[in-house]
């Protein structure tokens, strides 16, 4: 009779292993936010104190690094969208998470843009990033579909699809400030069902 073994716990870091990881994250948000997401992974290293070796041992690629460092922004925007399932006006409720995905994505030029590569590519490291935030954009929508708000044909992939082409849209434009906002009225405009909310 075949038995599945039980798997191993990850075994934690070691003292100074912990310490690389964390110079490495904390560098990696401070290029990510200078230079973009394509920054140097060299430089990161080398301000970090460590080789690239020890970079790629912790982050065998860029989307790894890129999901480790976007850790903290996942989590706040899927604790937010828990706040919201709450509200009131569900329309209102998902347009207010997805401006919230639009001013995240800005942070860090390129972030946009990997975000939709990844959406078609479930081996990258970035998906755990994709995945979570489907799963908490389905719940908004299917509360402002139900309200009649949203129209039914509308998916979630859709959605953020267009909301992370809204934020690559925005960071090619930096001398429009108000491009995102507009571009996500124009959005929810098109989203709108037949018994639409007059708020959304």
């Amino acid at each position: 009779m075949a038995t599945t073994a039980a798997r191993t716990p990850p075994r934690p870091m070691r003292a100074d292993a912990r310490r690389n990881y964390d110079r490495l994250l904390a560098e990696a948000r401070t290029a990510f936010a200078e230079h973009g997401t394509d920054a140097s992974l060299e430089d990161i290293a080398r301000r970090a104190g460590v080789g690239i070796g020890t970079l790629y041992r912790h982050f065998p690629n860029r989307h790894a690094l890129m999901n480790a460092v976007f850790q903290d922004a996942l989590a706040s925007l899927i604790a937010r969208s828990r706040e919201l399932a709450k509200a009131r006006q569900p329309c209102e409720a998902l347009m207010e998470w997805l401006g919230t995905i639009i001013t995240h994505a800005g942070a860090y030029r390129g972030l946009a843009q990997a975000l939709m590569s990844a959406s078609r590519d479930e081996s990258s490291a970035l998906s755990q990033c994709n995945v979570p935030m489907r799963e908490a954009g389905a719940a908004l929508l299917a509360r402002a579909q139900a309200s009649g708000a949203v129209r039914p044909d509308v998916s979630i992939d859709d959605l953020m699809q267009l909301t992370n082409a809204i934020a690559l849209a925005a960071e090619e434009s930096p001398d429009d400030p108000e491009l995102a906002g507009r571009l996500l009225r124009l959005t929810v405009q098109g989203l709108k069902g037949a018994s639409a909310e007059a708020d959304c």
